[in-house]
């Protein structure tokens, strides 16, 4: 444990951001899994809606700097690709 006060400061902050981080990404996870469950049923119309809200959430996400911008790329990318296979 640390002894300095503004370590205990930093290691309450890291606490705070990690669990924002992990509530943040817990959500795009949950979005990105409705786009895939929409295209496996081949529902195009919920699909869609659904890869609306996930680049939605992972936009968000990435201007908050959890994700790299490499990895938004391919995650949007990747969902925009199975959409387009209905």
């Amino acid at each position: 444990m640390a002894n300095i006060k503004s370590a205990k400061k930093r290691i309450k902050v890291i606490n705070k951001k990690t669990l924002r981080n992990k509530m943040i990404k817990s959500a795009v996870k949950t979005s990105i899994k409705k786009v895939i469950v929409a295209v496996n049923a081949g529902d195009k119309e919920v699909a869609a809606v659904a890869l609306k809200n996930a680049i939605s959430a992972i936009d968000r996400a990435y201007m908050k700097g959890i994700y790299h911008k490499n990895a938004v790329a391919r995650k949007k990318s990747t969902l925009t690709r199975l959409v387009n296979s209905l």
